[in-house]
């Protein structure tokens, strides 16, 4: 069999993406995919979004560069399906759907404008589920620049969903509606009430960060009172200390500390002491979906 490569390309609030991965020339389908690439630009559409309700011309621009781009990587990796997803900016812009139509007719490929619900079941596709005790009830939550979707896990199954427009980016420029805050605590503590001892997956760039800043070995979950100690110290450091001093790019070195924040309360509203962090993101669920219909011959 020769190689087989499947690409995403994840547009999100704070960066866009491309993964592609695949199974080596001779191996079976049943195989894992390996990684074979994975492509971060901090385009930040957010900012354009939060600011003036649409993405202006300039973000347009770098935005068709950077798809022109990773088309031209899927060409040279040889990719045989692929998948472009745009979340929360795309959204909530006034005019995502005009800019993904351009991209297509420019571009020649095609972006969905994907809704929460969809964003989590593609998360859900990366299999993080199956990697924790199917007896214990699980939310996955999914921290990203504009939104954060909590997903819920009953014996390794996806039952349910919710998306609420609170991200890093919107804290970060108090663009966040305190009333959706409230939707996500009170639906937390309803979740803590109807299933005692539930546990946390975390997804998304900033947990998985946080993670590797903690020391924690892979496997193992990062607890609660490590957090604190890291988000304590990451607080009383500037943006530039950051990237200085713990090698954050610029980009994440802002939005780290609201990350953070977020994900303590979110723990606290559930009544959780530790996070599962599988570091697993949405590209992981976009190419595991693409290869599972190769294999089904879908």
């Amino acid at each position: 069999m020769a190689e087989l490569n499947f690409a995403a390309i994840d547009i999100g609030t704070n960066a866009v993406r491309l993964m592609i991965k695949g199974i080596d020339a001779g191996k079976d389908v049943e195989e894992k995919l390996s990684k074979r690439l994975l492509l971060r630009i901090p385009l930040r559409l957010g900012n354009d979004v939060f600011a003036f309700g649409k993405i202006t011309e300039n973000k347009k621009e770098q935005l068709l560069h950077s798809i022109l781009a990773f088309k031209e990587l899927m060409t040279v990796y040889r990719v045989v399906r692929y998948r472009a997803c745009a979340t929360s900016a795309m959204r909530e812009a006034s005019n995502g759907i005009s800019v993904a139509q351009e991209i297509e007719a420019i571009c020649g490929i095609h972006l969905e404008i994907i809704s929460g619900y969809e964003e989590a079941a593609l998360l859900y596709s990366s299999h993080i589920g199956n990697l924790f005790n199917p007896e214990q009830h699980h939310i996955c939550v999914d921290v990203g620049g504009g939104s954060t979707e909590i997903s819920r896990i009953e014996k390794g199954c996806l039952v349910g969903t919710e998306s609420y427009n609170i991200g890093t980016l919107r804290l970060l420029h108090d663009k966040t509606d305190p009333n959706e805050i409230d939707r996500l605590y009170s639906d937390l503590e309803i979740l803590r009430n109807r299933y005692p001892g539930m546990r946390i997956i975390g997804s998304g760039g900033n947990i998985n960060k946080l993670f590797r800043l903690s020391g924690t070995k892979a496997g193992k979950p990062l607890e609660i009172t490590t957090l604190k100690k890291i988000y304590s110290c990451l607080k009383k450091m500037s943006v530039t200390e950051r990237m200085e001093k713990l090698q954050l790019k610029p980009d994440r070195a802002d939005v780290i500390v609201p990350a953070a924040s977020l994900f303590l309360e979110i723990a606290r509203h559930a009544g959780v002491s530790q996070i599962e962090v599988p570091t697993l993101g949405l590209g992981d669920g976009i190419v595991n979906d693409l290869f599972q219909k190769y294999r089904d011959g879908i």
